[in-house]
């Protein structure tokens, strides 16, 4: 395998891995950027998953090729709603927002695995045969170098998870929406007096994150694993966590980390057929993401500066 083809190879599914975990650090940029901590992106990864690959199975028949979007779709709304659960806690309640998000996680495991024996009777799903497919961009997979490397197998999911980074960078930081949601995130007495509504800001921004965190779920189980057990999300929820840090709480900077996280994911899941990675042995490459994730976070958190008012519940006329 020459260099040229080694990087045909490693891009593409690096984008591939990377995708899922836009989505979702992303979403955590939402939460956080708000003031709310979301320790929880894990949990929501796993229901959407779960929703994905469930209307998927039940739906394909009578959906043909749109069954795909209807179940992410319906990831995107079950992520929302269940997120509902952590902005209740955090914000209505003040509880301890890590502790809400580590709930979250632990109860999405629950809830996803138990619904699958329930329904299914067993400890996964069937495998889906309405999986998110590659293609080829038009015209620009014949460009020389970018084409192959860039457009010749595509994943429409990651084409919109890039549209979702810029998307979010332009609502965050040039829209009066973003510039209310920073406002409650870095100094929410201030933003209360000045007319702005702290929770509902915080609610709302926590659906998001809800929302991008399911899908996130749906997307990398209809393009990775095409099933649904209790290991289908093993860690890239925190991996997505880890981006966000990585990426100082901002989208671009999110999605460059995902891609840097997928990066090392591909060469765990792949490494066998790339030239002089396979000679590394399997177990350093299987823990190859999970230890750049920590040293990622050692590097970096000391570095980053969070949002001045993030993990502070807000008690109206309270410092």
């Amino acid at each position: 395998m020459s260099f040229l083809e080694m990087l045909y190879f490693i891009i593409p599914s690096a984008i591939l891995y990377a995708t899922p975990l836009i989505f979702t650090a992303i979403g955590g940029v939402f939460s956080e950027r708000s003031g709310v901590v979301n320790i929880g992106l894990e949990g929501l990864m796993i229901v959407g998953a779960f929703v994905g690959i469930f209307v998927n199975l039940e739906y394909a028949s009578q959906l043909g090729s749109a069954t795909v979007w209807v179940a992410m779709l319906a990831a995107v709304v079950i992520g929302g709603i269940f997120s509902l659960l952590h902005a209740v806690a955090a914000i209505s309640f003040r509880a301890d927002q890590t502790v809400s998000g580590v709930a979250i996680n632990l109860l999405g495991l629950a809830v996803t695995v138990f619904l699958v024996k329930m329904i299914y009777d067993k400890g996964q799903t069937d495998m889906i045969e309405q999986p998110i497919r590659r293609f080829a961009v038009p015209y620009l997979e014949d460009i020389p170098f970018f084409g192959p490397l860039l457009f010749h197998n595509v994943y429409s999911t990651s084409i919109l998870a890039f549209a979702v980074a810029i998307g979010a960078w332009f609502i965050i930081y040039k829209t009066p929406f973003g510039l209310r949601l920073r406002s409650v995130g870095e100094h929410p007495m201030a933003a209360d007096t000045m007319g702005v509504k702290v929770n509902k800001m915080r609610y709302i921004a926590v659906v998001i994150s809800g929302a991008l965190g399911g899908l996130g779920g749906a997307v990398y189980a209809q393009t990775i694993t095409s099933n649904f057990s209790h290991a289908t999300i093993a860690g890239q929820g925190f991996m997505a966590l880890a981006a966000m840090i990585f990426g100082k709480w901002h989208p671009i900077g999110a999605l460059g980390a995902a891609l840097f996280f997928g990066l090392a994911q591909t060469l765990s899941i792949a490494g066998n057929q790339i030239p002089y990675v396979q000679d590394i042995p399997a177990v350093y490459l299987q823990i190859l993401p999970y230890v750049l994730t920590i040293f990622a976070l050692a590097g970096f958190i000391g570095k980053a500066n969070a949002p001045k008012a993030s993990g502070q519940p807000y008690i109206k006329g309270k410092r």
